[in-house]
């Protein structure tokens, strides 16, 4: 098992907003963190928003937005803050 000496830099609530790694510690972890995530492709991009413009004009959909929307009206109230 490998042991990984690190500091945490914290903001001043304590949150850890970064870390320092000793230089023979990145190397250890280097090749995975500059790993490219996947990301969609150009044409899946366009696929993903040509089916989100769709739905946006689909009745169907649109229907069941609607009673969605129409569930949760009175739970909604219950948690927001009264209007002023």
């Amino acid at each position: 098992m490998i042991t990984i000496k690190r500091q945490f830099i914290r903001d001043v609530t304590g949150a850890a907003i970064g870390v320092i790694l000793p230089i023979e510690e990145f190397a250890r972890v280097k090749d995975i963190l500059e790993q490219d995530v996947a990301s969609p492709s150009t044409d899946e991009a366009d696929d993903m928003l040509r089916l989100m413009e769709q739905a946006a004009s689909d009745p169907l959909f649109i229907a069941d937005m609607n009673e969605v929307m129409s569930d949760f009206a009175n739970i909604d109230q219950e948690w927001w803050e009264p209007a002023e």
